[in-house]
């Protein structure tokens, strides 16, 4: 048994820290002049701070001897000289070596206490303003109580980084807070994971049978199913799967299911018979969607009577004669209180959208465009000619400080202004978001809703554009015509075919789709690589930055982790003077494509002209890293003309693009797609996968791997089943 020894001392140099989990490599000074190397789960450390370290020696294959920290308590610097090296260590925004010496000298060994206690005391120092004092004070109390709690947090085996986002929530009182109820971690916006809480609870003493324990169990396997795309779970499913969770008798779950009914924090409803549970926003969601819709569906317009010269002059505008099926089209926008619009590739719905738009200019109506991401948005804008944006931006997104949940400044009581509201790539939208969206909408203006049901389906809970269209109870228009030019393309022909059940053409190398077979994950990853830096570019003309490598995984030797780290390697190594910052598994670097993987909406960007400032970056945008700067611990993205600035401590937030999942490349085109498609689970390898896939091809699509995956991928139809009652409601059938 490894003897465990004490050590103290001053952080010398910080080698490495992971602000993800709060691990860390340091260079402690114990005495002497001579220093040793500490590692261990060491929240936030600082050049100049003092700590006392419990642990036992190790020797490491690489590294050599060094001190595995089990334990540590943090020695706040005492005198001047320890506060002048700690604040000279850039620990806190605002503060260098030249503002910490003067600092020091107005207030000496009492700088930490004047800090926390009378930062407005800051601004008797010369060159700092009672804004920039106030910032400091703010600064430093985050960072030591936001440290405090890391700590208190990884004793207790909670994850590191949940830390930032709880104190945020609830600031000091968090630790006593959390004692009178430590279920709190499960609160919408901390992400906590269960099974870390549950055990902390324990820990703290709450019996299994405690009706605490029981009702977050409830509301984790609500939310948890959210993320698979259910508005509800039946019943006797959610108190099976809750007391099979928490190891309970399904009576205790039934009891505490019973008492949230009662008192409105769940809603029961039956449907097809069948006994169902929502959370209450899920409830409220489906209900309005249902009572919206169908009121805009029998609100139909007056059809213009000079419609048949409008659509003659909308067809003059586009140069082109609308198909019977686009005629068709256009003429029930033009009365529809709502009209959805679906079809695959190479059927028009481009030109239906462009013929819409021109036909209700000339009605003198004045039209909005969105769509689910800021990459469809973009598209959009591009195919139309016409200013859209995502949702999101549409409704104005923003944080409400009071809960630091997401809210929108449209609504019911600040509508949008506009007759007609368009929304493209209706297939990603979710329940919660088309809900918000009908509330800012005024009743009475037209909706036009654009997509393709046979895509992946949202990210979130529900299918309300595939519900909306099997139900029968809205004006549709399918497109099934295929136009000759489009048949031209082999990546439409081959997703229709796909979509069919029908094996792709892998065959034909005079067209824009090619197969080629990968041996090995490690030849495939080669392959790839070979495609993007230097094949494609040289041969075809298309630069790397115009290339989206696809894979149905995040994990595996092809998965989007093992493809990033080859790619980058190729696209952007490391130079000297080209700055990095490791975050995890991946080190972020300037150059570096990267993708924003959820919603935040109180990030500040600003246009790069400067013409605009504004908050909010939204889950699947990408950018690029322009700057990385250790100093102020931020590092800047560019989106488009767009710049934010993360703190390192919002890494997490970001993911290396190079390589993406079919999933989150939704919404989005690229001049060029190459698909991995190896071996893999059989819910991931499916024929709506590889159709999504193939569909974000513009120009040419190239698939690495083996005709047996993208055989199994073309004839796995499944479709994982959601729980959602919209398609129910809009037929009446909600008794």
């Amino acid at each position: 048994m490894q003897d465990t020894q004490i050590l103290q001392g001053t952080v010398a140099v910080v080698v490495y820290q992971n602000y993800d989990n709060g691990y860390a490599v340091l260079r402690l000074g114990v005495g002497g002049g001579e220093t040793v190397t500490v590692v261990g789960t060491i929240p936030l450390p600082s050049v100049g701070e003092r700590l006392m370290v419990t642990g036992h020696w190790s020797t490491h294959q690489s590294y050599g001897r060094q001190f595995e920290a089990e334990f540590l308590e943090r020695l706040m610097p005492q005198t001047a000289m320890e506060i002048l090296r700690y604040l000279s260590g850039r620990v806190i925004k605002g503060i260098g070596p030249k503002t910490a010496a003067r600092i020091v000298d107005r207030f000496g060994d009492e700088t930490l206490l004047v800090m926390e206690r009378q930062p407005q005391r800051l601004a008797e120092v010369p060159g700092i303003s009672r804004e920039k004092a106030k910032a400091i004070g703010e600064e430093f109390r985050l960072r030591v109580g936001m440290r405090q709690l890391m700590e208190f947090f990884t004793l207790h085996q909670l994850p590191a980084e949940l830390a930032v986002r709880t104190y945020k929530l609830y600031g000091e009182s968090t630790v006593e807070l959390l004692y009178d109820d430590p279920y709190l971690l499960m609160d919408e916006g901390l992400e906590a994971p269960f099974g870390s809480v549950d055990r902390f609870a324990i820990e703290l003493g709450v019996s299994a049978e405690d009706p605490r324990r029981i009702r977050a169990g409830i509301f984790f396997e609500l939310n948890y199913n959210l993320t698979a795309g259910h508005s509800f779970l039946p019943e006797d499913k959610l108190i099976g799967a809750t007391a099979m969770l928490l190891s309970v008798y399904e009576e205790s779950v039934k009891k505490t299911l019973q008492e949230l009914l009662e008192n409105g924090q769940l809603i029961r409803q039956t449907l097809a018979g069948i006994s169902l549970v929502y959370l209450p926003r899920l409830y409220e969601a489906e209900r309005y969607i249902t009572h919206r819709l169908l009121l805009a569906a029998h609100g139909a317009f007056p059809k213009p009577a000079n419609l048949k010269s409008l659509l003659k002059a909308s067809e003059r505008d586009s140069g082109l004669t609308y198909s019977s099926q686009q005629a068709e089209a256009i003429r029930q926008a033009a009365s529809a209180g709502v009209l959805l619009v679906t079809g695959g590739p190479g059927t028009g719905k481009t030109t239906i959208l462009k013929g819409i738009l021109s036909l209700f200019g000339r009605m003198q109506l004045s039209c909005v465009l969105a769509a689910p991401t800021g990459r469809a948005a973009k598209r959009l804008t591009e195919v139309t000619g016409e200013e859209a944006s995502t949702i999101h931006r549409l409704l104005e997104a923003g944080v409400d400080p009071a809960t630091g949940n997401m809210v929108f400044a449209r609504d019911e009581s600040n509508p949008l202004k506009a007759d007609v509201v368009i929304v493209d790539e209706m297939s990603m939208v979710d329940v919660l978001l088309l809900s918000d969206l009908l509330r800012a909408i005024p009743q009475g203006k037209r909706l036009i809703f654009v997509g393709d049901p046979d895509q992946l389906p949202p990210v979130g809970p529900g299918c309300p554009f595939s519900d909306c269209l099997r139900s029968g109870m809205l004006p549709a228009v399918r497109l099934t015509d295929i136009f000759r030019q489009a048949q031209e393309s082999l990546i439409v022909m081959n997703a229709h075919r796909v979509n069919r059940g029908e094996l792709p053409e892998l065959r034909d190398v005079k067209h824009d789709f090619f197969f080629l077979p990968g041996r090995s994950e490690e030849h495939m990853r080669q392959l790839i690589a070979q495609l993007c830096a230097v094949r494609l570019p040289e041969n075809m003309g298309i630069p790397a930055d115009q290339i989206q490598v696809l894979t149905p995984t995040r994990k595996g030797g092809v998965g989007t982790a093992a493809l990033n780290q080859c790619l980058q390697a190729v696209l952007n190594p490391a130079v000297p003077g080209k700055r990095e910052r490791q975050f995890g598994d991946f080190c972020f670097r300037e150059g570096d494509r990267v993708m924003q993987i959820r919603n935040n909406y109180d990030i500040l960007w600003k246009k790069l002209d400067g013409s605009m400032v504004g908050t909010g970056i939204f889950n699947g945008d990408v950018g690029t890293v322009t700057a990385i700067d250790p100093t102020m611990e931020t590092m800047t993205v560019v989106y488009d003309d767009r710049e934010a600035d993360y703190d390192f401590t919002q890494l997490g937030e970001l993911e290396p693009a190079y390589a993406v999942t079919v999933h989150k490349s939704q919404g989005s085109e690229y001049r060029a797609v190459i698909l991995a498609a190896w071996n893999g689970s059989p819910y991931l390898l499916t024929r709506s996968v590889l159709y999504t896939a193939i569909t974000r091809a513009r120009e040419l699509l190239i698939i690495v791997g083996r005709e047996e995956t993208v055989a199994a991928m073309t004839e796995n139809a499944k479709k994982g089943r959601r729980y959602s009652g919209l398609k129910l409601r809009l037929q009446g059938k909600n008794q």
